[in-house]
């Protein structure tokens, strides 16, 4: 029997992914290193955490009085400084307390946060820890790229992606900012040919990347500090460098998100008005929103990644 008291998110509870983890554990056959991949890393923790509940439980009429993330036979490693990176000092030294005896639990769980920012090193490090796993001990990988991890990595793992895992948007404001959004794209569509009608598109652009800029600011200050305040222990500098970077990305990820979500309801209106042309409008604007996104997985500056987005928008709407 497994006593577990931390709930799957909700957006996994019930799938068949979930299923097929609960009947391996219960049977005591779960493999001893799994790989999680979704886009949010928020959602991805929270299943890691779920998982990990489960393991140390198994076996137990009761759960123990420890939550996962304060739990002795748990132990979690996360990219740290500037540079998001885990580091080979820190995978040893992980390693190292992972090969002693289980302190409360018949079992341990290790969780790597973001694992595609294993430094190479670090990262073979890992591998030999996959190649010979510690007895009684379960190695979980979250990432959001799990190609970016070594071949012979994905080779020893066992995958699951949780599409759709992404929470909502926690940011004050959004829904109006996404409203205008939307009817922006709605003049466009009426037409901007020249004039004030032109300058008003682009002052827009500039407008809403403000807003952007702003909301996504307030909301990764207050969400940093949510997070903090939940975690078991106090970071350090470069963890928490770390941690607020992890934040932002997850938060503007969410957001470009919903900014797809809204040129599609902008298209679908024009196709409902008999406006077959929004069929190739949309592709090529969701091929912008795609390239944008990119630009931001690798450090480009937000409002850049978004600014070239929107410009794009521009000429691709806009009927002259």
């Amino acid at each position: 029997m497994t006593a577990a008291a931390v709930p799957w998110p909700p957006a996994l509870a019930g799938t068949p992914a979930v299923e097929v983890i609960e009947r391996a554990i219960g049977r005591g056959r779960l493999p001893h290193s799994l790989l999680l991949a979704g886009d949010d890393p928020e959602g991805l923790s929270a299943a890691g955490l779920a998982l990990a509940d489960r393991l140390l439980n198994s076996g137990s009429a009761a759960p123990s009085p420890y939550p996962p993330d304060r739990h002795p036979d748990c132990f979690q490693i996360r990219p740290a400084g500037r540079s998001r990176q885990i580091g080979a000092p820190a995978v040893r030294e992980l390693v190292g307390r992972v090969n002693v005896m289980s302190t409360l639990s018949k079992h341990k769980v290790v969780i790597f946060h973001d694992a595609d920012r294993l430094h190479p090193v670090a990262a073979n490090i890992l591998l030999k820890t996959l190649e010979e796993p510690p007895a009684a001990t379960t190695i979980v990988l979250l990432t959001a790229r799990p190609y970016a991890l070594l071949p012979t990595i994905r080779s020893r793992v066992l995958h699951f992606r949780f599409p759709g895992l992404a929470s909502a948007v926690r940011v004050a404001g959004w829904e109006a900012w996404l409203g205008d959004y939307r009817a922006w794209l709605r003049r466009l569509a009426e037409g901007v040919a020249a004039g004030r009608a032109a300058a008003d598109g682009i002052f827009t652009v500039y407008g809403l990347l403000a807003r952007y800029a702003s909301m996504l600011d307030k909301a990764s200050a207050a969400e940093g500090v949510r997070r903090k305040e939940g975690l078991a222990e106090a970071l350090d500098e470069d963890e928490i460098i770390a941690l607020e970077a992890e934040i932002s990305v997850g938060l503007r990820l969410r957001m470009f998100a919903g900014i797809e979500e809204a040129t599609n309801a902008h298209a679908r209106e024009l196709l409902q008005a008999g406006d077959e042309g929004a069929r190739r409008q949309l592709a090529s604007a969701v091929d912008a929103l795609e390239r944008s996104a990119g630009l931001l997985r690798v450090n480009l500056n937000d409002s850049a990644a978004l600014e070239d987005f929107l410009l794009a928008s521009l000429r691709i709407w806009t009927r002259r």
